[in-house]
């Protein structure tokens, strides 16, 4: 039986950000540039519709491209300022979160590690309310992302605008509660339960 805290409970929705959010650069290429940064197709609406349903937003994304010198974290904040202009009015994100450290440095916040999940709850946590992980969603691209929703007790969602494709779903060692199109489609998903 739960417990009731007390604090308002508030919905959350977890995203990846390269491949979910904007355009995908390729399998072991980095968005390095805000020239370089592009939302998908339908990504906007997705967010503006997931808002104004009264979502609260996080990004939780690996970006080892800083570990390795091919972009500074100067540079990710002006990504981070391209991200929250092309995303429009009405669109908010509660918190983005990077992990800005190689594989090889074995660090507590590289996905599919759940310490920027917990770092969200933390922050909701502080603004007085809490969120309910069961009904929470993570919408990712990548097998990492199924992962980390998953640890984190989270309902999943693969989106094929990104690394993944349906072509190589025989392959997956984890299966994603659901798969969408875009953005767009895994917001409908959300927006139905």
């Amino acid at each position: 039986m739960a417990r009731n805290d007390g604090m308002k409970k508030v919905s959350v929705v977890f995203l990846d950000r390269d491949g979910v959010i904007n355009e995908y650069p390729g399998h072991y290429n980095f968005v390095t540039s805000v020239s370089e940064f592009q939302l998908i197709p339908r990504a906007r609406e997705a967010l503006a519709r997931l808002c104004k349903s009264g979502y609260r937003l996080f990004i939780v994304s690996n970006q080892s491209g800083v570990a390795k010198g091919l972009y500074n974290m100067h540079t990710l904040d002006q990504i981070n300022d391209a991200l929250r202009q092309q995303s429009g009015p009405g669109v908010e994100f509660d918190g983005i979160y990077y992990c800005i450290h190689a594989p090889e440095q074995n660090c507590s916040c590289r996905k599919p590690k759940t310490y920027f999940i917990d770092a969200a709850g933390d922050k909701i946590k502080r603004d007085g309310y809490s969120f309910d992980r069961k009904k929470t969603f993570f919408v990712g691209d990548s097998l990492i992302d199924i992962e980390t929703g998953k640890a984190a007790g989270m309902r999943t969602i693969m989106v094929f605008s990104g690394k993944e494709t349906p072509e190589n779903r025989q392959n997956w060692k984890i299966t994603p509660d659901y798969t969408a199109a875009d953005l767009y489609d895994a917001a409908d998903i959300i927006l139905k339960e």
